[in-house]
């Protein structure tokens, strides 16, 4: 099992948590799995970008980002590096802990 540490929100997790996840789960499913509720208008199809989440730590244990991610993502405000789409992020392996930031907005 792999570590995610949700850093603390304000609103959605305001002391952070630290969780643990199998490969195959995406971020939005270990958030939502623990209570963690992150917005996800599509009912995770990769059709908006209201999932949008920062990886801030381990992003080679998770997915490759697609083009049509990366086309969604162009539409989010605060746009980082190392922006993803909660529901798009899959754990492929257990090589790194992932440190992942909700956006306030």
């Amino acid at each position: 099992m792999l570590k995610v540490i949700f850093l603390p929100h304000k609103i959605l997790i305001p002391s952070g948590g630290i969780f643990h996840a199998d490969i195959g789960e995406s971020i939005l499913d270990i958030a939502l799995k623990n209570n963690i509720n992150i917005q996800h208008a599509c009912e995770k199809s990769c059709a908006c970008s209201t999932c949008h989440c920062i990886i801030e730590a381990g992003c080679k244990s998770l997915s490759k980002i697609t083009e049509k991610e990366n086309d969604v993502l162009d539409k989010v405000m605060q746009l980082e590096y190392n922006s993803r789409l909660s529901c798009q992020a899959k754990i492929i392996n257990n090589i790194e802990t992932i440190k992942v930031k909700i956006p306030l907005y």
